[in-house]
C-alpha cells in the first residue's frame, strides 16, 4: 500500500509542477552586422562632402576681385600693356584699330556673346571690342595652337560670363588676353596668368566703360560675323551711355534668350 501511494503522489507532483513553471525565452540569435550598407553610407557621406567642398572653391575661385586691388594687382603683370582709351562710338563700318587684337575704340552697336562663349574660327574685331566695353576678357590664340591648350583655355571660357575665345590669325604669340584698355601677350598657354588676368579684369566696374553689361547674343552666337577689312572709320556718336552699376543695356539690342 505505501508503495501504491507513493507513485500517485510522484505523478501528482510532477504533473502540478511542470504545469506552472513558465517557458524560457528563446535564445535571441545575433544579427550580423551589414558592412556593405555601412561601407555604402559612409562612401556617400564622403562624395557629399567632397562635391559640397568642390563647390565652395569653385565658387570662390570664380569670385570677382575688389575692382580695386584686380586694377592694382594687374598693372604689376611684367609685360603687362596698359592705354586709356576714350573712343568708343557707334560704327557699323570697319576700324583700324591700333592694337591686333584691339584692346577698345570705337566699335559695332552689335555686341559679340561673350556668355563664356567658345568660338572655333575668328570672329569680326568690331564687334569682340563691344563686348570689352561691358567688361569681358576676350582670349584668343594662334589659330594652329595645338588641341590640348585650347582645351585649357576652353576650361576657363566655357560657360562664363563675360568672357569669349577665338583663333586670330597673324598673332605674334601663342595666346594673348584682352580687356578694355589691357592686353598681355603669352609665349606659352601660362594657365596661372590667364586666371590671374580674367580675376582681375573680368567684368571689373573700375576698367570696363559699361561694366556688368549685357553679354547674351544668340544671333551673333550662333552666325558670328568673320573678320573684315579694317579702314579707318568714320563713326556715328554711341547711343551707349556708361554705367557704373546694374546691367547695362546697349542700343540697338539684339534678340535676347
Amino acid at each position: 500500500m505505501a508503495k501504491g501511494k507513493n507513485g500517485p503522489a510522484k505523478g501528482k507532483s510532477g504533473s502540478t509542477g511542470t504545469k506552472g513553471r513558465r517557458p524560457a525565452p528563446p535564445v535571441a540569435a545575433r544579427r550580423a552586422t551589414p558592412w556593405g550598407l555601412v561601407a555604402a553610407t559612409v562612401a556617400v557621406v564622403v562624395f557629399a562632402v567632397a562635391a559640397i567642398g568642390y563647390a565652395v572653391v569653385k565658387v570662390h575661385e570664380n569670385q570677382p576681385i575688389d575692382p580695386a586691388k584686380g586694377v592694382a594687382d594687374v598693372k604689376k603683370i611684367p609685360g603687362i600693356i596698359n592705354e586709356t582709351i576714350n573712343a568708343r562710338q557707334h560704327t557699323s563700318d570697319p576700324v583700324k584699330y591700333d592694337h591686333s587684337p584691339p584692346i577698345g575704340g570705337n566699335h559695332d552697336p552689335d555686341w559679340a556673346d561673350c556668355s563664356g562663349t567658345v568660338y572655333t574660327a575668328a570672329i569680326r574685331n568690331e564687334n569682340a571690342v563691344h563686348t570689352l566695353e561691358h567688361g569681358s576678357v576676350w582670349i584668343t590664340y594662334q589659330p594652329n595652337l595645338p588641341a590640348g591648350d585650347v582645351d585649357k583655355l576652353k576650361s576657363v571660357v566655357d560657360g562664363k560670363n563675360y568672357t569669349l575665345m577665338s583663333p586670330y590669325p597673324g598673332l605674334k604669340t601663342k595666346v594673348s588676353l584682352q580687356a578694355w584698355g589691357y592686353q598681355l601677350f603669352l609665349d606659352s598657354v601660362d594657365m596661372g596668368m590667364v586666371k590671374r588676368f580674367l580675376r582681375d579684369l573680368r567684368d571689373n566696374s573700375q576698367n570696363a566703360p559699361e561694366p556688368h553689361g549685357v553679354c547674351a547674343n544668340p544671333n551673333f552666337k550662333f552666325a558670328p560675323l568673320p573678320p573684315g577689312p579694317t579702314p579707318t572709320a568714320t563713326p556715328a556718336p554711341s547711343t551707349s551711355a556708361p554705367k557704373s552699376s546694374g546691367s547695362a543695356t546697349p542700343s540697338p539690342s539684339p534678340t535676347k534668350p
